[in-house]
Formats: structure tokens, C-alpha cells, sequence
């Protein structure tokens, strides 16, 4: 039990790695990665800019301008390496703080500024991106994955590489919820295409990973019969590799696969939460040389002789994003009060028109009373 309880909190043995902490690129006998010097630098521009939005979006709130943000600092790597593994015709499942995989389906990051300032649900359409709407309810998008996933299955689009799989993304606080156990069942029995994606960030808001679980998360994909992997989620290289790996056995039926993505929240879990109440400080500090972006960078010109320029681009970029974003943040236009009614269902019940109807008059009585009062 202690060697289980000491493997929750440091990587361990199984842990699979291909680029070090030091930049150093390093070679794993189960998972080959075959990688260009362009395709490294699209991942490094990838963390970069979605880091920059991130820190962005962290900044907005403070001042006011969101209701609360979701940071992903120090998971880049993780949801960066999953992301890219994605093929057009897979599909993603989100939890609230998958700006990074958002990013590789497409979504601009403007499109998350809506559900966090409170005018939207989410501005992009799930079926032409493959990328569910957030969601906020715990665990709740692994059960949506299965049936998804199921549904995959049923209508024969596995086999073979060319079929598709779904990908479940959800943190180590997930792990302890029922809808997450439901969907590793029901997967598991229906041999469901589901990749479940699991962030182990270390804290469930302030409650540490050894509340959670006497072994590590990996190890839990066996009790419900199918491969689980632990793979160092700041590693964006061994994150890609790992997921094309675990996606293309779904697609060719022998999924489901857990995947332990091993990594750290280096910011607050939300911008409500205050991390310095429960976390030591050389915990964090500890992580920071572990930094997903800053290996790759060391990597680069290292081993591949990337020069300062391409940096400096890559910064200007990120400069150009967060400018745009702030922007489009500052100029979003409040919902009319009808909005709330439009969005309940695809087609209007009788129900909901009467409740509209009702409302706009309720709301309009205050404006007829501010008329006789001399009100203009």
C-alpha cells in the first residue's frame, strides 16, 4: 500500500516519457514517435499561444470582466499532445478546462469568452468541430463519451484505422465521482471506442490526489478490464504519442483505454479558489522545473537549431492573440432576457412561449412604470 500511495504523487516506474524535464529526448520501447523539426515547433507555437490566452483570461477576471476562469497553466503539454492525436473524425468530450484541446479542434479562444462571462453556453457548433460543449458537472461528460462512443460501435464505425473513436477528458477529482465508474463500466462491457483522458493534476480543488486513491489512477483501468497508461502529462511529445496509440485501438475496436496523463496545476483551480491555503510552496516551485514548454524550447535549439527568431515569432504571435482577445472580451454584447427561453430546446414548446411571453411582460411593466413616474 505505501509503494501505491507513493506512486499517486511522484511518476513512477510505468511512467512514460520521451522528452525529460532537461529537453532531452529520450526513447520508449512501446511507443515510437517519428517527429520533424516543423512538427515540434507547431507544437511549441500550440502551448505557447494557448497559454497566452489562458494568462489572458486569468487577467480578465481579476479586472472584472469575467465571472470566473478555468486555468490550464501547466497542463499544456497534456491537452496539447491529446489534442494533436485527434483525427477530423474522432470526437471530444471537454470538461471546463480543456482551452488546449479547444484550440487543437479549431475553436478560436474567443469562443470560450462567452461561458465564462455569462452570455453563452459556448459559442461553437459540437458536430462540425467534433468538440462537445463544455461541461460543468463533474464527471459528468465521461457517461455522454460512452453513449457517444456506444453509439460509434453500434453503427459500425470501428475496425480499422480509418474509423472513429471518441476521447473523455476529466481530472483526478473526476475519479472519485459516480458518473466517472458508470462510464468505465458501460464502456467496458460494450467494448466502446472511448478514450478516457485523465489529468491528474494532483488536487481536486484542495483535496490531494492521496484522498482520491491507494493506487494509481492508471492501475483502476484493470478492475474494469481494459488497458490503463501513465504517461508525464508536462511530456507533450510522449502525451501525442500515447493518445494516437490509445485512439487507434479504439478505432479499430479494442478499446476502451485509460490514459493518466501525469502532470501539475500550477495555478488556482478556478479564479475563485485560493491554491496557497492548501499547497505548499516548494510543491510548486518543485514543478516548475518540470515546465511543459520550456523543455520543448530547450529541445529545439538544442537538438534542433532553432534560433531566437523563430521565438521571438512565436511571442509576437501570442502578443497578437491576447491583444485580440481582450478585445473581443471587452465588446461582447449582453443577451437580450428572451435569449434564456430561445436556447432551452431545438423546437419551441408551448410551455416555454407561455413563460416567455409572461416574462417580457413582467419586465416591460417596470419600464411603463418608470414612464408615469417622469422616468426617461
Amino acid at each position: 500500500m505505501i509503494a501505491g500511495l507513493r506512486a499517486t504523487s511522484e511518476g513512477g516506474a510505468d511512467l512514460v516519457q520521451l522528452l525529460t524535464p532537461e529537453g532531452q529526448r529520450v526513447e520508449h520501447p512501446d511507443f515510437e514517435l517519428d517527429i520533424s523539426t516543423a512538427q515540434l515547433r507547431d507544437l511549441y507555437r500550440d502551448m505557447v499561444l494557448v497559454r497566452r490566452a489562458d494568462r489572458e483570461g486569468n487577467a480578465l477576471q481579476r479586472q472584472g470582466q469575467l465571472g470566473i476562469w478555468v486555468p490550464l497553466l501547466g497542463q499544456e503539454a497534456a491537452q496539447i499532445g491529446a489534442g494533436r492525436a485527434l483525427q477530423p473524425q474522432d470526437m471530444a468530450f471537454p470538461s471546463y478546462r480543456e482551452h488546449g484541446v479547444a484550440w487543437c479542434r479549431g475553436i478560436d479562444p474567443t469562443q470560450l469568452l462567452g461561458i465564462f462571462r455569462g452570455s453563452d453556453h459556448g459559442s461553437w457548433d459540437p458536430i462540425s468541430t467534433r468538440f462537445h460543449l463544455y461541461t460543468i458537472v463533474i464527471g459528468n461528460q465521461c457517461l455522454n463519451a460512452t453513449g457517444y462512443a456506444m453509439g460509434q460501435r453500434f453503427e459500425g464505425k470501428v475496425g480499422d484505422r480509418n474509423g472513429e473513436a471518441t476521447m473523455a477528458f476529466f481530472g483526478d477529482g473526476a475519479t472519485s465521482q459516480g458518473d466517472v465508474h458508470e462510464a468505465m463500466v458501460w464502456s467496458a462491457v460494450y467494448d466502446a471506442p472511448v478514450v478516457f483522458f485523465c489529468q491528474n493534476n494532483q488536487w481536486a480543488i484542495s483535496e490531494p490526489l492521496e484522498r482520491q486513491t491507494r493506487v494509481p489512477l492508471y492501475q483502476r483501468a484493470s478492475g474494469y478490464g481494459f488497458p490503463g497508461i501513465r504517461v508525464d502529462g508536462n511530456d507533450v511529445l510522449a502525451s501525442l504519442a500515447v493518445s494516437r496509440w490509445a485512439l487507434d485501438e479504439c478505432r479499430q475496436g479494442n478499446g476502451p483505454v485509460l490514459i493518466e496523463a501525469f502532470t501539475y496545476r500550477m495555478d488556482a483551480h478556478t479564479t475563485s479558489d485560493d491554491p496557497t491555503r492548501y499547497r505548499l510552496a516548494d510543491e510548486h516551485e518543485a514543478w516548475k522545473l518540470k515546465d511543459p514548454i520550456e523543455r520543448l524550447r530547450v529541445h529545439l535549439v538544442r537538438d534542433h537549431g532553432v534560433d531566437q527568431d523563430f521565438f521571438d515569432g512565436v511571442e509576437a504571435e501570442a502578443d497578437e492573440l491576447a491583444a485580440r482577445f481582450r478585445d473581443f472580451c471587452f465588446n461582447i454584447p449582453e443577451p437580450p432576457p428572451e435569449r434564456m427561453f430561445s436556447e432551452v430546446y431545438a423546437e419551441e414548446t408551448p410551455q416555454v412561449a407561455a413563460q416567455r411571453e409572461a416574462y417580457l411582460q413582467y419586465l416591460a411593466g417596470f419600464a411603463d412604470e418608470a414612464m408615469a413616474g417622469g422616468v426617461r
